[in-house]
């Protein structure tokens, strides 16, 4: 890549360096921010094929396979390597052309692959099939010497893992759990689901311990709302009350040219309030 760069005036060549080093660290975390970046340089510099296969990449990361493809073919086109055949042919796959993608696995393209591109490729082919609902051919296809071999290579995973999601499609349980497990042992970065799909297999449930504290801490929290209710409807009880016997004590005859309030403490609020008529006052 760099030396691809190198043909580019200075300046270019450090602003487009730049917006593909962000493709790459945020490609598999935030795609859709990787596609921003490789947009910007091949903005900058389409005829350079290591930015056509950037921006393809970064396109195939966010299924806008179409583009994928086109920007794939543009850097095939340029520097006549095969290296993105198996990856162009998942792109067909992706726009929903199995035919096609197994067409490109039988092209001769595929002989001069290297072995992680043919393992690669067996994936996309197998993949196409199960696509156009060949499961058994599936299962035949990724059938190889590199799935048999007990060397762990960096497709290893990937391979034994597909090989036992086939089978188990396929209401093979036994044999999938064998190459889960063959999957397990070789997934030393985690790669797959592989355990999982194991307990799975197995019946075993796994409890998720920050979902039951999360659940705990709710039912802790509905029940202080609750208290919290109970206190707010005692305290409104108590106002409430608090009201009544201050309307009671301040009630008086507003003819009553003698009234004086009375001290809060002279007042009692059980005591019945007697209103005197003007016509009895007088009689008294």
């Amino acid at each position: 890549m760099r030396q691809e760069l190198l043909s580019l005036p200075k300046g270019l060549a450090e602003e487009v360096s730049r917006n593909l080093v962000m493709v790459a660290r945020l490609i598999d975390e935030d795609p859709e921010q990787a596609y921003a970046y490789a947009r910007i340089a091949l903005r900058l510099a389409s005829r350079v094929a290591a930015v056509r296969e950037a921006a393809g990449f970064a396109a195939y990361a966010t299924q806008k396979y179409s583009e994928a493809l086109a920007e794939f073919r543009a850097s095939k086109r340029m520097t006549g390597s095969v290296e993105l055949w198996p990856v162009m042919a998942d792109c067909e796959r992706g726009l929903g052309r199995p035919e096609r993608a197994l067409a490109m696995a039988g092209e001769p393209e595929v002989q001069k692959l290297d072995k992680a591109g043919q393992v690669e490729m067996r994936l996309v082919a197998a993949g196409a099939r199960r696509d156009m609902g060949e499961l058994d051919a599936a299962i035949v296809t990724l059938q190889s010497p590199e799935l048999a071999s007990n060397s762990v290579q960096p497709w290893t995973a990937r391979l034994r893992y597909a090989y036992a999601d086939a089978l188990l499609a396929a209401g093979r349980e036994d044999e999938a759990r064998e190459w889960f497990a063959k999957t397990l042992e070789a997934d030393k970065d985690g790669a797959t689901d592989a355990s999982d799909r194991l307990a799975e297999i197995d019946g075993v449930e796994f409890v998720d311990a920050a979902a039951v504290e999360e659940e705990e801490a709710d039912l802790a929290d509905d029940l202080d709302d609750a208290d919290d209710a109970d206190d707010e409807d005692e305290d409104e009880a108590e106002v409430a009350a608090a009201e009544r016997a201050a309307d009671q004590a301040e009630y008086y005859d507003e003819d009553d040219e003698e009234y004086e309030p009375l001290d809060e403490a002279d007042v009692d609020v059980t005591d019945e309030i007697v209103v005197v008529e003007d016509d009895e006052r007088d009689k008294a």
